[in-house]
């Protein structure tokens, strides 16, 4: 759609190879390439789990799954920042046609994702900044973060120059309506997606 698309490459990628053996010893690690550093992230926690789980019902509610849209969990992004550059969002609304922009690595061309979503780990800086400026750059129209650190959800649009010019944060007990662009109207509780995202409490030692 509006994003700028990525050319095939064919050099060699030597830190691809890297994330790949990486993924391979760690088994359930997620290993994503941003600005020629590798982000290595551990496995998600169930209620990492859970909060896409209560994101993708309001978007599938909205009619953006099996229809223009399609709504994926882990689909591989390639990036415009660097040679070996993508990003493994958790959730995504990409065009339908998407299968024909695979670029290489399971990763597709920028130009068929409408929005890109992060739940925040334990590596939660990548989200709300390397990554900020890598999906801005390849221009994905909207970028959502659910920060479970802080308790808040932010809502970037308008990608320009590596960065977004509008960044709208919401706190709990706000009712956030994402942007018109995804195709159709999707509201999202922010107190009952970061309730979602809590930690589970401590079994009781008995």
């Amino acid at each position: 759609m509006s994003a700028a698309s990525v050319e095939r490459p064919h050099t060699p990628r030597p830190l691809i190879t890297l994330a790949h053996r990486l993924m391979d010893r760690e088994p359930g690690l997620r290993a994503e390439i941003v600005g020629n550093q590798i982000l290595a992230t551990p496995p998600p926690d169930g209620p990492h789990a859970r909060v896409l789980t209560k994101l993708m019902r309001p978007l599938i509610t909205a009619g953006l799954d099996d229809g223009p849209t399609e709504v994926l969990q882990g689909v591989g992004l390639w990036l415009p920042t660097g040679t070996e550059d993508y990003a493994v969002p958790d959730l995504a609304v990409v065009d339908a046609d998407f299968a024909e922009h695979l670029v290489e690595f399971n990763s597709y061309d920028p130009v068929c994702f409408r929005m890109v979503l992060e739940v925040t780990s334990s590596n939660h800086g990548s989200d709300l900044r390397t990554k900020v400026a890598a999906y801005a750059a390849a221009k994905i129209p909207v970028y959502v973060i659910v920060n479970r650190r802080h308790e808040r959800l932010h809502v970037l649009t308008d990608p320009a120059a590596g960065d977004y010019a509008t960044h709208r944060v919401h706190s709990p007990g706000e009712r956030v309506t994402l942007p018109g662009f995804l195709g159709a109207e999707v509201v999202l509780d922010v107190s009952a997606v970061l309730a979602a995202g809590r930690p589970n409490p401590a079994p009781d030692d008995d």
